[in-house]
């Protein structure tokens, strides 16, 4: 499987392990000649370029964006139109017009498209899933997930305070995909409706809060940007109530992080006990190796992009739930620019129920 990737900061990360799970990196390119430089070293064989209109030109069977947040989507409709296999980082797109140009194009395309949103795909989430599926939950009501950094302010200026840079010209929700799309892919729902709230009127750009009404009738709450006194490790809560038991990570540093705490009342139970027990995920093991935790989710996304570029198996997250997610971000900003008031979500669900193949390896 000959793999091209656009974008040498994460993109070489990836490619990395493109490597490691059998694909042929043929193709790179970025803009900065530095980060070409030191990929040169990484990926040896691979043609690198400033252009990445140069890898159309490639015989690629499969590209990786993974260029800057708010301009996947174009480059995911050029390589579509050459039947070339997408699998593209976040955002999905930045616009409701170009969400429906993107579904267009996947659906039409002898190619197709992946989300690369590994967070549907770490350890507790699947872990949550399984119980979710098993009927231990019931039906699920309420779901919070947490995407936050601590960072100093001036960490936080660095990162985000150019104008210039993708960080600093996004919207303060758009970053949105890895709480949203696992909040989708647990509940098997499509967002109906975003309400957006800052958390500090006087830092509004520094974190905030979304209520997402669901096609279910769960409500999810989600907070992602900067907040002080995360553990560390993947800075990825979730906690999933349904109306017999609740599921939620372990708020732990190290190992445990990735564990999940599920508690059922007494009522629920045959023997009228409460009931509460911490779940730690088996380990993934790939060929002779166990993953790192902290790498499960992007072994398993990669893994499952070479199985539907080679054996046509479905994308693990589809490009439905892709602009879905994507356009929380997107409505988000416009609920937070008319004072927090609930914004209507467009219906890109295609009449189809389920949010994402993803669940499990």
């Amino acid at each position: 499987m000959r793999v091209g990737v656009v974008g040498l900061r994460m993109g070489l990360f990836l490619a990395v392990r493109c490597r490691g799970l059998g694909m042929d990196v043929v193709a790179a390119c970025d803009h900065d000649a530095e980060r070409r430089s030191a990929a040169a070293h990484e990926l040896p064989d691979a043609e690198l370029t400033a252009r990445w209109q140069d890898l159309l030109e490639q015989r690629l069977d499969g590209v990786i964006l993974a260029n800057d947040f708010d301009a996947h989507a174009p480059l995911a409709l050029a390589f579509l139109e050459r039947g070339v296999h997408v699998l593209s980082e976040s955002a999905a797109c930045v616009s409701e017009a170009e969400g429906r140009r993107l579904i267009t194009a996947a659906e039409s395309s002898t190619a197709s498209y992946s989300f690369a949103e590994n967070y549907v795909l770490h350890p507790h989430v699947r872990t949550i899933r399984a119980a979710i599926e098993a009927g231990e939950l019931g039906r699920v009501s309420l779901i919070e997930a947490d995407y936050l950094h601590g960072m100093s302010p001036a960490a936080l200026t660095r990162l985000a305070g150019d104008p210039a840079h993708w960080r600093g010209r996004i919207a303060s929700t758009a970053y949105c995909t890895h709480t949203l799309s696992p909040v989708l892919a647990l509940t098997d729902s499509w967002p109906v409706e975003v309400t957006a709230f800052p958390v500090d009127e006087a830092d509004p750009r520094s974190a905030v809060v979304l209520a997402v009404r669901l096609s279910s009738g769960a409500l999810a709450l989600t907070r992602h940007g900067f907040l002080q006194g995360e553990p560390d490790s993947h800075w990825s809560w979730v906690s999933v109530r349904g109306n017999r038991a609740l599921a939620e990570s372990v708020r732990a540093r190290g190992e445990r992080a990735w564990s999940v705490r599920l508690r059922a009342e007494g009522w629920t139970r045959p023997d009228d006990q409460a009931y509460e027990e911490e779940r730690t995920p088996e380990p993934l093991v790939l060929g002779e190796q166990t993953v790192a935790r902290e790498a499960e989710g992007t072994m398993l996304l990669l893994r499952g992009f070479r199985g539907t570029v080679e054996r046509a198996e479905p994308p693990l997250v589809p490009v439905r739930p892709a602009v879905a997610a994507s356009l929380v971000g997107v409505f988000g900003a416009e609920s937070l620019a008319n004072g927090s008031c609930p914004v209507r979500l467009p219906d890109v669900s295609g009449g189809t129920r389920a949010a994402s193949a993803a669940g499990g390896p």
